[in-house]
């Protein structure tokens, strides 16, 4: 991995803000710092005023795992031209036999998860999400939210940051859901912001001259071509953008 912000990759940051290019963000540990309480995450002021203005001057995005109706309140007054939520499954392919699906799963896993200190489960209609932030003996935790996860009929999971992502199997990933829109939206190219394990489905998509994947936090087995060091780096990331914008 690179790091974007050097001198060195100035002209590849360059090259694809100057072209149609469509920007696409994750939300929770991107736009948003990680919080205890998932409830709390908030976009900080320095990064809403950014994206004020870069909505105005590029097409951009937003691909959570958060439901899209969580995600849609917490970006008010940005214009964003897209909202997708659910790990790329909203809005297109949030049919009621997902739903269904997932609903199935509530009970078998509410049942079985209340032996676990420090888990609260997250129904998020199209798929699941188990937190265990809050437990004391994560490893073990982990295992036991798998081992009940791979039990759920036609589910599969994803692992994250303090948490575990329960999705239906056959739905579309994050990576589907940002070609798909650069194709909606007419762009030739796609500069995607992530942090986390769901994301790495757009870090693997093919074409490097078409799509510049960048990570929250560099990672040898991140599939991202090229990373900022933490959150706060978001900030001048995007002033670069919008200056790059600018100057074009």
């Amino acid at each position: 991995m690179r790091y974007i912000l050097s001198a060195r990759s100035g002209s590849v940051l360059k090259k694809f803000a100057s072209g149609n290019v469509l920007l696409a963000f994750d939300f929770d540990g991107t736009l948003a710092p990680i919080t205890s309480d998932p409830d709390r995450a908030a976009i900080p002021p320095s990064t809403r005023r950014l994206l004020q203005k870069l909505t105005t001057q590029y097409p951009c995005i937003i691909v959570s795992g958060r439901s899209r109706a969580d995600v849609q309140r917490r970006l008010s007054g940005i214009g964003f031209e897209e909202v997708i939520g659910n790990h790329g499954i909203e809005p297109w392919d949030s049919s009621p036999a997902i739903a269904e699906t997932v609903r199935t799963w509530i009970p078998l896993l509410k049942r079985r998860l209340e032996p676990l200190q420090g888990v609260i489960l997250e129904d998020k209609q199209y798929s699941v999400a188990v937190h265990y932030r809050k437990a004391h003996r994560k490893r073990k935790t982990i295992k036991a939210i798998k081992k009940i996860a791979k039990t759920l009929v036609g589910a599969r999971f994803i692992g994250g940051k303090q948490v575990i992502n329960i999705v239906p199997k056959g739905v579309p990933d994050k990576g589907l859901a940002v070609e798909s829109e650069r194709r909606r939206q007419h762009c030739d190219k796609v500069i995607f912001l992530g942090d986390d394990e769901t994301d790495e489905a757009v870090f693997a998509l093919p074409r490097r001259d078409r799509f510049l994947t960048i990570r929250v936090g560099a990672k040898r087995s991140s599939l991202g071509r090229f990373y900022i060091h933490d959150q706060k780096e978001v900030d001048p990331l995007m002033s670069s953008l919008q200056a790059l914008r600018c100057r074009r």
